[in-house]
């Protein structure tokens, strides 16, 4: 979509731009700018050189506020409106202010009738800032355009990532009966490790501490959490962690001698530290339905790059066979995340998963499993929407089961006190190895 026609979607917003009495003055600038630089001039100047085509936007919002009928305006307003239709423009429109906002993590439009934001884990209701169905879809139009998406009655859903990295998810009806939704899930810029964690009350120094062990022992490590536990917020003092942020705090315990392979849906890990890194991500079919590139495709694919680890962002479906059999042909120390509800879950949730693709006995797959995934640790939300870890337990082969889960550590809230059931088998392993020092693993045992 060029800008000229997002300039033209931009006209059936109207004064949904934000709410308040202004919007017909937001109105006038657009003429105004628009016999300064044409939509169309403007459009190939942003395909050349986005950051000049905002340049040369904001130059022309200056000349226009120099004519007679800008007189007497306050400066204040004159930037609000300019803000206002760079947004338009590049950005969201009515949702930029929001996207733009840290502390904010979710926001959510549902339709014309509402709209809600998550900040710090907890929902909280906005001022409705669409007026009818055109204005909303105009908006979605202009977020998907850049990325080479579209959505209409016969593809009503669309999930994909924004520049910055977010994620996007449009729905539109026949599918959403109450008129046309968009979420929009962000990530941090940053990366936590296992100490700013500990800091923050997610978890405490023996569970950081044998986190960071796991790792380093290159054993292989499934992080689980519900819909909605993996996304981290550490703004004027509140926190959270969940299965994103934890995995990437555990990839920051590898060492930089190491070549690390990711796999995503929609790339969300970040790794600002470790030198050598190489990410891929999944594609969906194009609007003439080929060119889909699947989670399965890429892990086949990462086994031929020579990966010290292999990390998949979140296994989903027959991909994890492939992710069970990296995990027993030498690539130890992989890591990758789960929807599951406890350790126990995990394993029926990969036996599902992996029968989604092939037809193979359940003995089989399980013990696949407890073969491939030594360390399950999950992850919950608290009531205030804080995330912790809240429970760590070691996969083995079992007497009447092929795979079982035994508990190593519990935490029943975030206001109670973890719970040690024993110390897990593999840390006497690595001490005979030389990867731990005896002294470290008694002193640990002692607290």
């Amino acid at each position: 979509m060029t800008l000229s026609s997002r300039v033209r979607l931009a006209e059936a917003e109207g004064t949904a731009i934000r709410a308040r009495d202004d919007g017909w003055m937001l109105d006038e600038l657009k003429e105004d700018v628009g016999r300064i630089i044409p939509g169309d001039v403007l459009a190939r100047l942003a395909d050349e050189n986005p950051r000049r085509a905002r340049s040369e936007l904001q130059s022309a919002c200056k000349q226009a506020f120099a004519s007679p009928r800008w007189a007497g305006r306050s400066n204040e307003l004159k930037a609000r409106l300019s803000h206002d239709l760079e947004d338009i423009v590049f950005g969201m429109g009515p949702l930029q202010s929001l996207v733009e906002d840290p502390t904010i993590t979710e926001v959510m439009v549902n339709g014309t009738s509402s709209l809600f934001i998550e900040r710090s884990g907890l929902l909280e209701r906005e001022t409705a800032v669409f007026t009818d169905e055109a204005q909303v879809r105009a908006l979605i139009d202009r977020i998907l355009a850049p990325l080479g998406r579209r959505v209409d009655e016969s593809s009503p859903m669309v999930d994909a990532r924004l520049p910055g990295g977010h994620r996007v998810n449009v729905v539109i009806p026949p599918i959403a009966l109450d008129g046309p939704t968009i979420t929009i899930r962000k990530f941090a810029n940053t990366t936590m490790t296992l100490g700013d964690m500990q800091r923050a009350g997610s978890l405490d120094g023996r569970v950081s501490r044998l986190l960071a062990w796991a790792v380093r022992t290159r054993k292989n490590i499934a992080v689980l959490g519900g819909t909605g536990s993996g996304e981290y917020i550490a703004i004027m003092g509140e926190s959270g962690a969940g299965k994103t942020t934890l995995l990437n705090a555990l990839s920051c315990e590898i060492p930089a001698t190491e070549r690390i392979v990711t796999i995503e849906d929609s790339a969300e890990l970040r790794f600002t530290e470790h030198p050598h890194v190489v990410r891929m991500e999944a594609r969906k079919t194009n609007a003439e339905g080929v060119g889909e590139v699947t989670i399965r495709d890429l892990v086949r694919n990462a086994l031929r790059m020579r990966p010290d680890r292999i990390i998949v962002g979140e296994c989903r479906g027959a991909e994890t066979l492939e992710m069970l059999q990296a995990m027993n042909t030498g690539h130890d120390g992989s890591l990758t995340t789960l929807h599951a509800n406890s350790p126990e879950d995990m394993i029926i949730r990969l036996v599902t998963m992996v029968r989604y693709g092939f037809d193979l006995p359940v003995e089989v797959i399980e013990e696949n499993i407890a073969s491939a995934i030594d360390v399950a640790v999950q992850t919950s939300r608290s009531r205030d929407g804080t995330r912790f870890v809240s429970a760590i337990a070691e996969m083995h082969r079992g007497e009447n089961s092929a795979c079982v889960a035994d508990p190593v550590f519990t935490r029943r809230s975030l206001e109670s006190e973890g719970v040690w059931a024993r110390a897990p088998s593999w840390l006497d392993d690595a001490i005979d190895m030389g990867l731990i020092e005896r002294g470290e693993v008694a002193s640990w045992k002692r607290a």
